[in-house]
C-alpha cells in the first residue's frame, strides 16, 4: 500500500512539471534572439565606430551596437579574434569591451541537459501510466477477495458487561465463548459445538452488540460482514469472496465470523420468479459447502444475524450449519432500566433522575430506541446551556423519539384548533372508562410530525398476551375521535384517517389470524406478514370467496361495534368532553393528573378511576 502511494506521487510529481513547464513555456517567450551579419558587416560596424561589447565564444561572435541592437558572426574555426580585426585600424577597437568565453565543458553538459530533461519527463509520464494500470489489475484480480472487516485489537472490546439485559441470550452464548478459550475441554468428551449460531431480533435488539461481546469474552479476531457485501452483479463474484472469508477465517483460527443481514443472500432458494437471482444463489451455495468444509478440529465460529427468520433456506438452518438459533427480544421493564444505566453511564445525571420511571414509560424500544432517546435528552440539555441531563429531558425525549419533535411553526385555525382539541378529547375520555385500554399519559394538540395532535397512553406493565376484550376496548378508544367528530360537528375530517386504518387492521387480524370472531377458530391465509413477490405470485388463497365476503362482513361488523360503542360513552360524559376539550384549546397540553382533575370535577357519576 505503501509503495503505491509512493508510486502515485511519484507521477503526480512528473504530470505537474510538465504542465509547468508548458506553462511556462506559453506565457513566458524567451527573449528575441540576435540578428546573424555577416563577418564584413560586423569589420563594417567596427570601422564605423557604433560597436560597444564584443564577445566570443567558440566561433561566434556576439556584439552589440551603440543603439542596443545585438547581432551575431561566425568566424572560421581555430580563426582568433585579433586575427578577425586584423584589418580594422587598432585605435577604432579602443573603447570596445572583449571577452572570450570558453564554453567548450559547457555547451556539452548544456547540450546533454537539454536532450535528457524531455526523455527522462516522458519515460517517468509512462512508468505512472504503467502503475495505474498494473494498479488497476490488481484491483481487478481483487475483486473476489473478500470485504469482511477485521476488529481493531488495540480499540477497546466490547465484553458481556457492555450488554443489558438478553440474559438468556447470554446463557447460550456463553457456552461459544468457553469452547473458543478452552476447546479440548468439550472435544475430550466428544462433544462438538455448533458451526453456526444465528442471532434473531427485532431492528435494534443488539444482535452485532451481542457477536462483539462474544468475540471480546473470547479474546478471538472477529471478523465482520454484511451479507450484501457478497453479492455483486458478475456471477461467481460472491461465491469467490465466501471462499476467501473462510481461508481467512481457517488461518487466525480461533476467531469468530459474523455475517450481518445474512438474509440478503440466505433467502429461500428457488422462491422467485424466473428461477431467481443467480449470484445470489450462488453465494448461498458456496456458504453451505463452506459451513460442511470445516475441518472438525477448526475453531471458526461462524455467527449470523436477522429479523427475518422467515425467509432464510431451510438448508442454511439444518444441524451441522446454523443449528443453534438464539432469540433476542425487545427489553422488558428491568432490561430497559439496565440498558439506559449503560447508555447514561457517560452522561451527568441530575441527582432526582429516575431511570426506572423512564423505563416504564417506554414499553416496545429496543436496545437502539434507547441509546437514541439517551442521546437526544443530552442533546436537550446542552441545548439549554444546563449542567446535567435532568428527568424533564428524559420525558421530553420519549416523546420526540416515538413522535416526533414539536411542530410549533405549524399553525392551526381556530376551527382547526376545535376539532382537534375534540378529536384528542374523545380518544382519551373513551379510552380511561373502558377496563382494559392502558392508562392515559399525555393529551396534546401541539402538532408532532404528521398528526396535529396525540393522545398517549402508556401500559403500567408490559403485555405478551392480549385478550378479545383489550382488543375491542382498544378498538372504541381509536374510534373515540371519529364518533366524537360526527358528534359534535355532524361530519368528519380526514383527522381520523390513521386511527380508522389502525382499527381496520386489528379487526382483520381479530377475524383472520386470532380466531376471535363468530366464524370459529380457523386461521385465513397464511399467518405471516411477508412481502415477496415469487411466493405471493405462486400464492393460493386458502378459503373461498364466501369466506372472503363472511370476513369483510365481519370485520366492519366490528368496527361498527367499537364505533357504537364509543358513541355511547361520549354521549354519556358531553359535559366531561365540552369542559375538557375547552381547556385542552386553552393549555394545548394536558397530563394524566390534570386529565383526571378535570374528569371528576366535571363528572356527574361516580366512576371508579382505574
Amino acid at each position: 500500500m505503501a509503495q503505491q502511494k509512493k508510486s502515485s506521487t511519484l507521477g503526480y510529481i512528473v504530470v505537474i512539471t510538465l504542465v509547468l513547464t508548458a506553462l511556462y513555456v506559453f506565457f513566458n517567450p524567451s527573449p528575441q534572439s540576435p540578428e546573424k551579419v555577416t563577418l564584413d558587416t560586423f569589420l563594417s560596424d567596427i570601422n564605423s565606430e557604433i560597436v560597444e561589447t564584443i564577445q566570443v565564444s567558440s566561433n561566434k561572435i556576439d556584439y552589440t551596437t551603440t543603439g542596443g541592437a545585438n547581432f551575431y558572426t561566425i568566424k572560421e574555426s581555430g580563426q582568433t579574434l585579433s586575427e578577425v580585426l586584423a584589418t580594422v585600424d587598432p585605435a577604432k577597437t579602443d573603447g570596445i569591451a572583449m571577452e572570450v568565453i570558453d564554453t567548450t565543458s559547457n555547451n556539452i553538459w548544456m547540450e546533454l541537459a537539454v536532450s535528457l530533461i524531455p526523455f527522462i519527463l516522458i519515460i517517468g509520464f509512462l512508468l505512472f501510466m504503467m502503475k495505474s494500470a498494473a494498479s488497476s489489475n490488481n484491483q481487478a484480480l481483487s475483486f473476489g477477495k473478500s470485504q469482511a472487516r477485521i476488529a481493531d485489537p488495540e480499540k477497546k472490546k466490547t465484553t458481556f458487561k457492555d450488554v443489558a439485559g438478553a440474559r438468556e441470550a447470554k446463557e447460550e452464548l456463553i457456552e461459544i465463548v468457553d469452547f473458543l478459550k478452552n476447546p479440548s475441554k468439550y472435544t475430550s468428551m466428544g462433544a462438538k459445538i455448533p458451526k453456526g449460531v444465528i442471532l434473531i431480533g427485532q431492528p435494534g435488539t443488539g444482535k452485532t452488540l451481542m457477536a462483539r461481546a462474544v468475540a471480546g469474552e473470547a479474546n478471538v479476531p472477529f471478523f465482520n460482514i454484511s451479507g450484501s457485501e457478497f453479492v455483486e452483479m458478475f456471477v461467481g463474484v460472491g461465491a469467490s469472496r465466501v471462499r476467501d472469508l473462510f481461508k481467512k477465517a481457517k488461518r487466525n483460527a480461533p476467531c469468530i465470523v459474523f455475517i450481518d443481514e445474512i438474509d440478503a443472500v440466505g433467502r429461500h432458494r428457488g422462491a422467485g420468479m424466473g428461477g431467481g437471482h443467480d449470484e445470489r444463489e450462488q453465494t448461498l451455495n458456496q456458504i453451505l459447502t463452506e459451513m460442511d468444509g470445516f475441518e472438525q478440529d477448526t475453531n471458526v465460529i461462524v455467527m449470523a444475524a436477522t429479523n427475518r427468520p422467515d425467509v432464510l433456506d431451510p438448508a442454511l438452518l439444518r444441524p451441522g450449519r446454523f443449528d443453534r438459533r438464539v432469540v433476542i427480544d425487545t427489553p422488558d421493564i428491568e432490561d430497559r432500566t439496565e440498558i439506559l444505566k449503560i447508555h447514561t453511564r457517560n452522561k451527568p445525571l441530575a441527582k432526582n433522575t429516575e431511570l426506572e420511571r423512564i423505563a416504564r414509560q417506554t414499553p416496545g424500544f429496543s436496545g437502539a430506541d434507547l441509546e437514541n432517546l439517551a442521546n437526544e435528552a443530552a442533546i436537550l440539555a446542552a441545548k439549554n446551556n444546563k449542567k446535567s441531563v435532568t428527568q424533564h429531558d428524559l420525558e421530553i425525549s420519549i416523546e420526540k423519539v416515538v413522535m416526533g419533535p414539536e411542530r410549533k411553526s405549524r399553525v392551526l385555525s381556530a376551527k382547526e384548533k376545535e376539532i382537534t382539541a375534540y378529536h384528542e378529547t374523545g380518544h382519551a375520555i373513551v379510552g380511561h372508562l373502558l377496563p382494559e385500554c392502558d392508562p392515559i399519559h399525555k393529551i396534546s394538540i401541539i402538532s408532532r410530525g404528521m398528526a396535529l395532535g396525540v393522545t398517549w397512553f402508556l401500559p403500567e406493565e408490559d403485555k405478551h398476551l392480549y385478550s378479545k376484550t383489550k382488543f375491542e376496548n382498544e378498538l372504541a378508544s381509536l374510534l373515540g375521535g371519529y364518533a366524537t367528530e360526527k358528534m359534535m360537528f355532524g361530519e368528519v375530517s380526514t383527522g381520523p384517517s390513521n386511527d380508522l386504518e389502525r382499527a381496520t387492521k386489528i379487526a382483520h387480524k381479530m377475524v383472520t389470524k386470532y380466531g376471535m370472531s363468530d366464524l370459529g377458530p380457523t386461521i385465513f391465509g397464511d399467518n405471516n406478514d411477508e412481502i415477496f413477490l415469487g411466493k405471493d405470485f405462486k400464492h393460493m388463497r386458502t378459503y373461498s370467496e364466501e369466506i372472503a365476503s363472511k370476513i369483510d362482513a365481519m370485520v366492519r361488523s366490528i368496527v361498527e361495534k367499537a364505533l357504537k360503542q364509543a358513541t355511547e360513552i361520549l354521549k354519556k360524559h358531553e359535559k366531561q368532553l365540552h369542559e375538557i376539550a375547552k381547556t385542552l384549546i386553552k393549555e394545548e397540553t394536558l397530563d394524566r393528573k390534570e386529565f383526571i382533575k378535570l374528569f371528576d370535577t366535571t363528572s356527574t357519576l361516580n366512576l371508579k378511576l382505574p
